[in-house]
């Protein structure tokens, strides 16, 4: 499980054309990094399309944005197609990913226990420490909460 202040576990997973996304080609960067449980969905299609309305803000700060979750590449140009995402989508196809970061696991879902993506996110700072974690998050308006605490983090 990570904490903040550690050091966010690396990775390397094919983004929505199936090119490799490492966290170490990142490193400089702010990292936003959200994980959602499934492309084309109504929650993870909030948060997808308000992470995208306030991308130039993001990028503005010098940050790059990540949503991950076990779809394919080919889901992810779909529903970047459809939506016309401007984010990046990461396919964590095996969970690993999700498993090292606490975004996989036994959650509640309309009364049932169930193993799954778990709706959470970190911001990874430029020197790969975690800054921030919402282990849990709400699709709506979280794109917003992320903004806000990454601009406190940036001072």
């Amino acid at each position: 499980m990570i904490e903040i202040g550690s050091m966010a576990p690396s990775f390397t997973l094919p983004d929505q054309d199936g090119t490799p996304v490492s966290l170490d080609d990142l490193a400089g960067r702010w990292v936003v990094l959200y994980f959602y449980p499934a492309d084309d969905t109504p929650g993870c299609t909030i948060e997808a399309c308000e992470f995208t309305d306030s991308i130039k803000d993001f990028v503005g700060m010098g940050a790059v944005v990540y949503g991950c979750s076990p779809d394919s590449p080919e889901s992810h140009r779909q529903f970047i197609a459809k939506y016309a995402l401007e984010v990046g989508l990461l396919a964590d196809q095996d969970h690993s990913v999700m498993e090292a970061y606490g975004a996989w696991g036994e959650k509640t879902l309309y009364g049932r226990k169930m193993i799954g993506v778990t709706r959470s996110t970190v911001i990874i700072g430029p020197d790969g420490v975690v800054a921030h974690r919402w282990k849990r998050a709400n699709a709506k308006g979280h794109a917003a909460h992320v903004h806000k605490r990454l601009t406190a983090l940036q001072g």
